[in-house]
């Protein structure tokens, strides 16, 4: 693993003190597989986001999704196994899984809906008045 020397940048930035985290869990998420279950993430307006999931199989009591510290978290795991069923061929996984998303800043999830096997995951940016940009006046001096 490589490690990267973030002083030059740290110089010029004020308030930049999850960057290290933020590449951290970068470098971890490489080594995970995370290619199942397949998702999109679609920007749907300025500040609206879509995260959607194929989740076959997974009913909405099998699937938790949590948020804390801006990262969000799926979770799936299949409570009710088909016992006594004997399968032919088996193409569908229902393996378990956790997907963690970084979170932007005032990035907030607004709400989750499962459809035809598609778990659709709603966020929003929404930014404060007080981090919006605002004019500063030069007062003259006396």
């Amino acid at each position: 693993m490589r490690n990267f020397d973030l002083t030059p940048l740290m110089r010029s930035t004020i308030g930049f003190d999850q960057l290290d985290k933020l590449f951290d869990a970068a470098f971890r998420e490489t080594t995970r597989d995370t290619s199942y279950p397949p998702y999109n993430i679609v920007k749907l307006d300025q500040d609206k986001y879509r995260i959607t999931m194929a989740v076959a199989g997974f009913a909405e009591e099998d699937l938790d999704i949590t948020v804390q510290d801006n990262v969000l978290i799926v979770k799936g795991q299949i409570k009710n196994r088909d016992e006594g069923v004997e399968y032919l061929h088996r193409g569908i996984a229902q393996r378990a899984f956790e997907h963690r998303f970084q979170l932007a800043d005032h990035v907030r999830v607004v709400g989750a809906s499962l459809e035809n096997g598609l778990l659709n995951i709603d966020l929003e940016r929404v930014v404060p008045e007080q981090s919006r940009p605002r004019k500063i006046a030069i007062k003259a001096s006396a």
